[in-house]
Order: C-alpha cells, then structure tokens, then sequence
C-alpha cells in the first residue's frame, strides 16, 4: 500500500516546469494568481498542511507559525534569505525551515556588475536620451563616466555572492578589497587577489565603489547608516544586491542629493515596494525591481533545492538546507 503523499502549499507562482514537478511528487496547491498571498491566506494555507513553500514576499512570523495546524512540520522557503521567516519561533514548535543557497550566486553577482557598469557609466542616462529621441549625436563632453580600471571596490560581506563579484571585478582591472565578519583564508584572498580590511569605516573611507552582500539581521541593520555613509568618498558610488535595510536609505537619498555621495545602484529597498520617491528621481541612481535572481535558470535551479528539500524531509532524514538560528 502507498504512503500518504505530503500536503504542500505554494505560496506564489513559480516557473511551470517547478510547479509541475511539485505536482508528480507532492499533493499540491497552487497558487492561481502571481500576487502575494494576504494575511488570511497564510492563516489559511497553514492550518492544514505538511509543507509551507513561501517566498520573500510572505511574513512568516511568530503570529502565523502560532497559528498553524499540528500538520505542519518543515517551511521550505524558495529564496535564499530567511529574513522574513522566525526561524527561531518555528523551530520551538518543532518546524523545520530550509532555504536555496548558492544557486543564485553567479546571477546575483552579474547583475552586481551590471549595476556597476550602470551607474558609473551613466546608462540610463544614455537609453532615457535615446528613448525619448532627443539625442543630437556625438559630443566630446557629454555623458562622461568613469573607467573602471585601477578604481578601488570594497565588498561588504565575502560569502559566496561577495567572492563571485571579487572575481568578475578582478576581470575589469578593479583593486578588491573586503570587510567580513571573519577573514577568508590566506590561499583565498591570494586567488581573489583581496585585500582585507578589519575596519569598516576605514575600508569605506578609500573605497570607489562600495558593494554590499551581507544578509539582514538586527546587527547589519542600517550598518550603513549616516554616519558610515558620510566617511564615503563625494566621488564614492554604493551598490546593493542583498538587503535593502542595510543601508539607511533616507540618509542615502539626502547625500547624493546633496552631492556628498557620487551615485547609486539599488536591486533592494528599506521598506521592500515603499520606495523613497525623491530617490526614484535622481538620475545618478539606478534603481531595479528585486532583478538580481531574475534568470530562467536560476529559478527553476531554486524550485528543484526546494523539492529536494522536500522529498529529503519525506524520506525521513534532514533537508540538505535546513536553516537554524544559529547560523542567523
């Protein structure tokens, strides 16, 4: 006689071909529409169910998990930040939380580039002229950017995105240097050719560009703030492709307004849709809907880790990419 298939919830649309797998293997529901789930739905959708597959959109808080049905025992996220999932609550109540690392890296760290790129060479600028058919033709002054040869990147967080981005840097003839938590290995910073900074203030204060790739949790909340944005040099550029709250995004707007800080390119915002609108309409400032995981590839990639995760927690044994509080 066969085993009672899983009951599993999704959250939000995925790519077909993850939704159809989900559907061989699990019991599944679907989600009809490709908008958030509201809070009565979660409260419904968990009330019921073996298995929550929410994504960054949804706030699985102490209050939902406090909510759930004695059914449920494993939140497989689809995304790599857990940011917007209490781990800690779930794992009282002896649910299991996993996520998908690792295969957004080269994507994340690409669109890093690509942000790079947009703003020190002003492309939107460019395409906005073009666009709007107002371009007269070459001139010797008009839309000068810089050379990213020779600059100084300093890359905040050097986990696996942090490294991508050191490599693909390196490729341009940037200098890379890097604030981290812990020092990488001597055999690593010599391959990535980094130099390490212990101090943040003082790696911020030289660098060109700064990059951010740490995770959001209450001790890198606003670690740019202004004070550490004011140590930035008014030529500085800043970038961000991991969390929006890591930077103090109204003390952000208020110096490139001010010209304290030469530009910046955002994939992620403080306040998630809420977009600070005298930011939106500075145009040394590149701003991107959440883009960075945005390949094909790299969401079907995320949707097979969390059926594995899945199937792996179905067959008894951990889920390759459980997440607890410890490694917050």
């Amino acid at each position: 006689m066969s085993r009672e298939r899983l009951s599993v919830v999704v959250t939000r649309r995925l790519p077909e071909a993850v939704e159809t797998r989900l559907s061989e293997l699990f019991d599944v529901r679907l989600r009809d529409d490709d908008t958030p789930m509201t809070r009565s739905e979660l409260v419904e959708a968990v009330q019921d169910v073996d298995v929550l597959v929410p994504t960054v959109t949804d706030q699985i808080d102490a209050g939902l998990i406090g909510q759930a049905g004695e059914r449920l025992r494993l939140i497989a996220n689809y995304g790599a930040g857990v940011d917007h999932i209490d781990v800690a609550t779930a794992r009282s109540r002896g649910v299991l939380v996993s996520n998908t690392p690792g295969v957004l890296t080269d994507d994340t760290a690409d669109m890093t580039m690509g942000l790079i790129l947009s703003v020190t060479r002003r492309l939107p600028e460019g395409m906005a002229i073009m666009q709007k058919g107002d371009w007269d033709g070459w001139a010797p002054t008009a839309f000068l950017g810089g050379r990213l040869g020779g600059r100084r990147l300093g890359i905040l967080g050097m986990g696996r995105i942090g490294q991508a981005v050191a490599r693909r840097a390196a490729a341009f003839g940037m200098q890379v240097h890097y604030h981290n938590r812990r020092r990488l290995r001597a055999e690593t910073e010599r391959e990535l050719e980094a130099t390490y900074w212990e101090s943040l203030d003082q790696m911020v204060a030289r660098m060109d560009i700064l990059s951010v790739h740490c995770p959001s949790t209450p001790s890198t909340f606003h670690l740019m703030n202004a004070r550490r944005l004011k140590l930035m040099k008014p030529t500085g550029v800043i970038v961000n492709t991991s969390r929006g709250e890591v930077i103090d995004e109204n003390a952000l707007t208020r110096m490139i307004r001010n010209g304290e800080i030469a530009g910046a390119g955002l994939d992620v915002y403080e306040h998630g849709t809420d977009v600070n609108p005298r930011l939106r309409e500075l145009p040394n400032v590149v701003l991107l809907p959440h883009m960075g995981s945005a390949t094909v590839e790299g969401r079907i990639e995320m949707g097979e880790k969390v059926i594995i995760n899945i199937k792996t927690f179905e067959d008894g044994h951990r889920p390759p990419d459980q997440v607890v509080p410890a490694m917050l």
